[in-house]
């Protein structure tokens, strides 16, 4: 017999109880999840995880990650045992203003990232790993618990495999299989053989093992351990019961998601409650973080007069910041030959990361990296940016600070047609919580916002143009995020044209247009939609009086719903006229899909002179009387 085996079944039991006695207090919570993984997070805690719970920034702390955030009840019972929270605080789970929510985030300190929509715990767990290989250079490691049900998601055979490519060693995922889901058995049920099959074919090392043998536990554990540096990560594939230890739930399907019907009854079948303190062992190496070289910034700059993308002055910017700050990082969806951020890979390698067609991954794995604190931007086209939009949402719940650059937006990318159109991008990062949204007009505005991107705190979102628009602003000036640029303005303005991007320069020919009629056009730059500048925008409305604004992009949640509600309190309310994409694009050239949209020059030349030929009929009309 093996005394330590015993201490670590206890330790599995008061897991178990205190998961119960947490989920009744709160009268809700998924005990019967947690129930299942605690023996294999007692030995986890009790002889393989590094962490000093009194220093959760020391870099060389091993990161644990409950991909099943739902067990969040065993997460916070390990943190009792582990001294980090109290009874009383742990018996607080679920209740208004308790650190201990319903799923875990890094309102406490001990927690890198929010989970609980399944499938994203272990593609952010490549990402902390692939920090400490590529990154921070530090031998820590990565733990992740994860459910079986959410074995069914494709975002976590996307980090099986990236994590085999990059031979992360350093990463271990823990398969609880419990068999049972939400409304019943999972795909694979308790076919361990189908999980080994999948993980080995992604070149990962595959233990199966019953996860409530502690002896079993314990050498799988040794096993991932040992296998560091030879370029595998390892996954513990455990057969487990769901609510194993109480006859009443064990094994037994809907009992998901809700507390125990009689929890004095199962804590007195698990042997009572019990107060076992775990001294976690603290991180037994030194060292600190790599530090890449630097030099003084020099943003590139562009002749006004010429023409440059934005996509291509992101990149050049980019790679103009990462060599004057060495935590910025890259990270391309494979199409940087597109977004030029090929350039970043040839100028600075060792923060390159080549996250190919997955673009959940790629979220994934910036949001790994700003854990570790690093600066990441990712680039990709940005239609293809909704398929990764829970992870982009989630990210904001976890408080993580990222950029992201989507190019090739709206119906001006031409012939490529409708699929590659992103034309809801605006609206969906303007809708997540605490987002920046930025959409430049000219090269050096989009140089000049970059900087500031990576200073940012929150999701912060770039929409790049595909064509070469002109340059319209001299290298050096200022752009404020927050701000917007007033292009064209007179004492005389009959109506004010608000555009952005592609945009921008449609409005400016429009006011040339308008111009010839005798009609004094303003036209703003809004190159920062979120947050937006509601003083340069009022000035206008109270001053014109009638506004247009135009957009490649749906109307709903772009550049006019960011203007309506800039303008909401405004009174008198301004007359708006919205110009957007509203029947579906096919191919053609630009020219030809911006007419049919009905947002070019000529459009919204027509659409101005309506406005205004409709304020002096009314004028007039008026004055007749």
């Amino acid at each position: 017999m093996n005394p330590q085996h015993d201490e670590w079944r206890e330790l599995g039991q008061q897991l178990r109880v205190d998961s119960v006695r947490s989920s009744s207090a709160a009268g809700s919570g998924h005990p019967t999840s947690s129930m299942s993984a605690a023996d294999l997070m007692a030995v986890l805690m009790a002889k393989y995880l590094h962490y000093d719970f009194d220093r959760p920034e020391d870099p060389r702390n091993d990161h644990l990650i409950f991909s099943k955030g739902h067990a969040s009840p065993l997460l916070y019972a390990m943190y009792k045992a582990a001294g980090a929270v109290s009874d009383a605080e742990m018996l607080t789970f679920r209740r208004f203003g308790s650190r201990l929510e319903g799923h875990p985030t890094p309102v406490l300190p001990w927690v890198d990232v929010a989970t609980g929509s399944l499938g994203q715990g272990l593609p952010i767990s490549v990402g902390v790993a692939l920090a400490g290989k590529r990154l921070d250079r530090l031998p820590y490691r990565v733990w992740c618990l994860c459910g079986d049900s959410e074995m069914a998601e494709g975002s976590m055979w996307e980090a099986f495999e990236h994590a085999g490519f990059h031979g992360l060693d350093n990463l271990t995922a823990i398969i609880d299989v419990n068999r049972l889901g939400q409304t019943g058995e999972t795909m694979h049920g308790w076919d361990l053989d189908a999980y080994k099959r999948r993980a080995e074919a992604f070149g990962w090392r595959a233990l199966e093992i019953d996860g409530h043998d502690v002896a079993a536990i314990d050498q799988a554990f040794a096993e991932a351990v040992q296998g560091e540096g030879g370029g595998v990560p390892a996954v513990i594939i455990a057969r487990t019961e769901k609510g194993h230890g109480v006859k009443a739930v064990a094994n037994q399907n809907g009992k998901h998601g809700k507390p125990l019907d009689d929890p004095d009854a199962a804590i007195a079948e698990l042997g009572g409650i019990r107060d076992i303190h775990v001294d976690v062992a603290k991180p037994a190496f030194d060292g600190t973080p790599h530090v890449f070289p630097t030099a003084d910034l020099t943003l590139p700059s562009y002749e006004p007069g010429t023409k440059e993308a934005t996509r291509k002055a992101f990149a050049d910017a980019l790679v103009a910041l990462g060599r004057s700050r060495g935590d910025v990082v890259a990270i391309d969806g494979e199409v940087g030959n597109s977004t030029y951020l090929e350039e970043f890979a040839d100028a600075h390698p060792d923060r390159f990361v080549q996250a190919y067609i997955a673009e959940q991954q790629l979220v994934a794995t910036a949001v790994g990296f700003q854990v570790r604190g690093w600066k990441p931007f990712g680039a990709t086209f940005a239609a293809f940016l909704s398929r990764a939009y829970d992870f982009i949402r989630m990210a904001a719940v976890s408080r993580a600070s990222l950029a992201i650059a989507g190019s090739h937006a709206g119906v001006s990318i031409g012939e490529d047609g409708p699929s590659q159109m992103a034309l809801e991008d605006l609206a969906a990062f303007r809708a997540v919580h605490g987002s920046t949204v930025l959409y430049p007009s000219d090269a050096n505005q989009a140089a000049a916002l970059v900087p500031q991107m990576a200073d940012r705190s929150g999701i912060v979102f770039m929409r790049t143009t595909r064509e070469k628009t002109p340059v319209i602003y001299p290298p050096g000036e200022e752009f404020a995020i927050g701000g917007a640029r007033v292009a064209r303005r007179s004492d005389d303005d009959a109506v004010t044209i608000v555009g952005a991007g592609i945009t921008l320069h449609e409005a400016m020919k429009a006011a040339d247009a308008l111009a010839d009629d005798g009609i004094a056009a303003r036209v703003i730059d809004l190159y920062s939609l979120k947050p937006i500048d509601v003083d340069t925008l009022r000035a206008a409305a109270r001053e014109t009086g009638r506004i247009v604004t135009v957009e490649d992009h749906w109307p709903e949640g772009g550049i006019a719903s960011a203007v309506l509600e800039a303008l909401a309190q405004e009174q008198p309310h301004p007359v708006v006229v919205s110009l957007a994409v509203r029947e579906m694009p096919g191919s053609g050239t630009p020219a030809e899909l911006l007419a049919a949209a009905g947002i070019d020059a000529s459009a919204i030349a027509a659409a101005a002179r309506e406005l205004v030929g409709a304020a002096v009929t009314a004028t007039t009309k008026e004055e007749l009387r």
